[in-house]
């Protein structure tokens, strides 16, 4: 069984009774994960959680510790797709480290707009990262990605002196991330209009950078 938003609170078609043992911690994901596109971290509880599937408030507790546990949760699976659909885009630095590194960053932006509510919980939720080590280590996959792109695209740069990988890859981040939060990942209500598209303000940045650095070729 599984989380059905479109039932009457959201929950599924047969009730409570209808969950099998094992089922409802996925399905409390699946409602997490739904409710954080709805209304963002800060809005709802962990007993809108419970509402939303069909179940007693005391029932998530079986599964969870709390309300952060399951957005612990939501962010370390968020945070690991995320890493992989980065690494798919990266492609082992093919065709080239450039071409690599941009497409890993428009990688971001394109998961940002597909996945708003993964998004949110990894970034918006203000999960304290060092209270879970398997948090912390799912976030720094991305991280390690952006590393691994960044030490390719370093490696081939044409500047007598070599950038320093890591602050290439915080940058790409950096920049990949602001433009994400910016223009793509909030509400359609509330984002900044833009004369261009997000993809197009993003790879120009990244050009623009990538030359000052001697690791993209000038004109």
């Amino acid at each position: 069984m599984r989380f059905n938003p479109n039932q009457p609170g959201g929950g599924p078609a047969g009730g409570r009774d209808s969950y099998h043992h094992g089922n409802l911690r996925e399905v409390l994901i699946e409602a997490a994960l739904h409710l954080l596109g709805e209304h963002g971290p800060a809005g709802f509880t962990f007993a809108d959680v419970a509402r939303a599937v069909g179940v007693s408030p005391a029932a998530p507790y079986r599964h969870f510790r709390d309300r952060q546990a399951l957005l612990t949760e939501v962010a370390r699976r968020a945070f690991e797709k995320f890493a992989a659909e980065l690494d798919t885009a990266w492609n082992g630095g093919r065709p080239d480290p450039v071409r690599a590194i941009e497409n890993c960053a428009l990688a971001y932006l394109s998961f940002a707009r597909r996945e708003p509510a993964a998004f949110a919980a990894m970034y918006e939720s203000g999960l304290p990262m060092s209270d879970d080590p398997t948090l912390l280590a799912a976030s720094e996959l991305v991280l390690g990605v952006l590393r691994r792109a960044a030490d390719a695209a370093c490696a081939a740069s044409h500047a007598a002196r070599r950038p320093p990988a890591l602050m290439v890859a915080l940058h790409v981040q950096a920049m990949a991330h602001g433009v994400a939060a910016l223009y793509v990942s909030r509400a359609e209500t509330s984002r900044r209009k833009l004369p261009m598209p997000p993809e197009d303000l993003l790879e120009a940045g990244l050009l623009i950078y990538l030359q000052s650095l001697g690791i993209a070729p000038s004109g």
